[in-house]
């Protein structure tokens, strides 16, 4: 007889995935601030760099809660959103709409993490996770936030500077 799959072990795939995830985006950061154009977009990628450091550190007390250590899973999901980014950063290295396109790959990644941690969220108190619950909601609240700056800064510069040659 098969072994059952429950909740719980969809949740420790699910954190797994995320974990890598993160571990992947931490990896990605500079480079696109590297890519990018205006220095607003290079400085709110160096930032998030820096918060997705304090993602990864939350996850690893989240596996501690579980008693189980902190590993990844590979997740291709997000390792085929950083390919896209990095196709957009060659095809569209040097020209006016590069920077609309690294936050058009930015936001893809952050409406991603926002899926995963707010599924993660409803699982960890359907499973009475209770102390992993507010440090899942720590990193949603800062991926959203961050998806706000982007499409604030996606709205105020990047799409009209990229719609200039249109």
């Amino acid at each position: 007889m098969a072994t059952q799959k429950t909740l719980n072990g969809l949740f420790f795939d699910t954190l797994k995935d995320i974990y890598f995830a993160e571990k992947q985006i931490l990896k990605t950061l500079p480079k696109m601030a590297r890519a990018a154009q205006s220095e607003e977009g290079k400085a709110g990628f160096l930032q998030h760099r820096d918060e997705t450091q304090g993602h990864i550190e939350r996850l690893e007390q989240v596996f501690e809660i579980l008693g189980k250590p902190a590993r990844g899973k590979t997740c291709e999901a997000i390792q085929g959103i950083i390919a896209e980014g990095e196709e957009i950063i060659e095809d569209f290295k040097g020209s006016i709409a590069l920077d609309a396109g690294l936050i058009s790959s930015a936001q893809a990644v952050e409406h991603y993490e926002m899926a995963r941690y707010g599924t993660l969220i409803a699982w960890a108190e359907q499973l009475g996770l209770k102390d992993a619950v507010p440090l899942l909601r720590a990193n949603l609240t800062e991926e959203e936030a961050t998806d706000k700056k982007l499409t604030k800064l996606a709205q105020s510069q990047a799409n009209s500077k990229a719609a200039k040659a249109a």
